[in-house]
């Protein structure tokens, strides 16, 4: 496995004491794989994508990436964000090259890959403009982009559809997988759409209350050739939805 995660648990402190965020996770992703993460508000969702990214320490447990146990953030692993925290003063070039700077790898062979990435889905025009002068989607484009600038390994996307309205979630959440797929990223993403994922996903991991331990994990395997919003005509759509659903209200 790419990504491997064994008997994980995290604890954190609180004003009223330690609370147990996840106990006993323990699941792979492959190469290449798009999986994504459900779980009851509150769960656990985004502190599991943090620990994977090396920014939360696990209490026990293993997580390796391409065979590497992480315990600091990694270059191999590229996090988006709910939002898309683009810099309002700063151009879309300097944005999209942001990583670069910090990761000291602004050199001209990476400023083309980011160029060439603009130019492939559609933002090279935009370079001189500020996030405000962008459409929602387009901002989501730019996040992406930033974070594919630094070519990770592997994508962690911590619910960056939920700030679009319906429409556009549907329109920029199809865009974003084939970015994706186009260049062969492997993705993990948490979400508390049930449709989303489905729509999204090779395999869905379904997640109870906190504290967090894997409920389910599901492989979509009449879905996967399929593009997302085609998915949703599939008549296995409703079987999966109807299934995760109540996994979902049996942990509330």
């Amino acid at each position: 496995m790419f990504v491997q995660l064994v008997d994980v648990d995290m604890t954190y402190q609180a004003p009223d004491g330690e609370i147990d965020a996840l106990r006993g996770i323990s699941f792979g992703i492959s190469d290449g794989e798009f999986v994504s993460i459900v779980g009851p508000s509150g769960c656990g969702k985004s502190t599991l994508l943090s620990v994977i990214a090396g920014i939360e320490p696990t209490a026990a447990g293993t997580v390796t990436v391409d065979g590497d146990a992480v315990t600091a953030p990694s270059s191999k692993i590229g996090y988006m964000p709910q939002k898309d925290q683009l810099f309002p003063w700063r151009t879309i070039w300097s944005n999209v090259t942001l990583g670069l700077e910090l990761q000291h790898q602004n050199t001209p062979e990476r400023r083309e890959h980011v160029r060439e990435l603009l130019e492939r889905y559609g933002l090279a025009e935009f370079i001189h403009k500020i996030p405000s002068q962008l459409s929602g989607g387009m901002r989501q484009r730019c996040a992406l982009i930033r974070t594919l600038a630094t070519d990770p390994r592997i994508l962690l996307l911590d619910e960056p559809f939920s700030a679009l309205d319906y429409q556009t979630r549907l329109s920029v959440s199809a865009d974003i997988y084939s970015i994706i797929r186009q260049e062969h990223k492997t993705a993990l993403l948490v979400t508390h759409d049930i449709s989303e994922s489905i729509s999204l996903s090779d395999r869905i991991i379904v997640l109870s209350k906190r504290p967090a331990a894997v409920k389910a994990i599901h492989t979509l395997e009449e879905l996967t050739e399929i593009p997302p919003m085609q998915r949703r005509d599939h008549p296995a759509f409703r079987t999966y939805f109807n299934i995760i659903w109540k996994e979902l209200d049996a942990n509330v």
